[in-house]
């Protein structure tokens, strides 16, 4: 199976980016994590994304706050998908990391989840892979009927609360 190459741009960014760590292991696809900043670490961000296809990888996350270049910079090295997960940490609770991963040019697209969204950006990543992978399919699925479940079972919790 290829890898997924989770980046973020600064160790501070790790505990958000754990959910995505976490999803990725439990459906046993094989990831590397690195701190690489698209403005402290430019020429290591940029010889990742450029040997990345060679190493190995099918998908590219990458999660930063604040002007949250990491996920441009590196589509712009790479043709293979780049998720951009743009976290909160400055004043502007996370807007700024959302416009700068969102607000691509024409020809550099980076998908794009949610604010602190990095365990949607591993589901999202395992569904790019799962294109061509029957078993890791099955296994989204799988995943899919736990979370149902789960939300089933809080509902009956609810209902025998209410006395319904």
């Amino acid at each position: 199976m290829k890898k997924v190459g989770v980046l973020m741009g600064s160790a501070s960014d790790l505990e958000l980016v754990e959910p995505a760590l976490d999803l990725l292991a439990q459906l046993a696809i094989p990831t590397e994590v690195h701190i690489y900043s698209a403005h402290r670490t430019p020429a290591e961000a940029m010889a990742f994304a450029q040997n990345a296809e060679a190493n190995g990888f099918a998908v590219l996350v990458a999660a930063a706050g604040k002007a949250a270049h990491l996920a441009g910079a590196l589509a712009a090295e790479t043709v293979l998908p780049v998720i951009g997960v743009p976290l909160k940490s400055s004043a502007l609770e996370g807007l700024d990391a959302l416009l700068s991963t969102v607000q691509m040019p024409r020809g550099m697209p980076v998908a794009t989840v949610a604010i602190d969204g990095a365990y949607n950006a591993a589901l999202l990543a395992a569904q790019i892979l799962a294109v061509e992978d029957a078993g890791l399919r099955e296994k989204l699925k799988e995943l899919r009927r736990e979370m149902a479940a789960a939300v089933l079972a809080q509902d009956k919790e609810l209902q025998q609360k209410r006395g319904q």
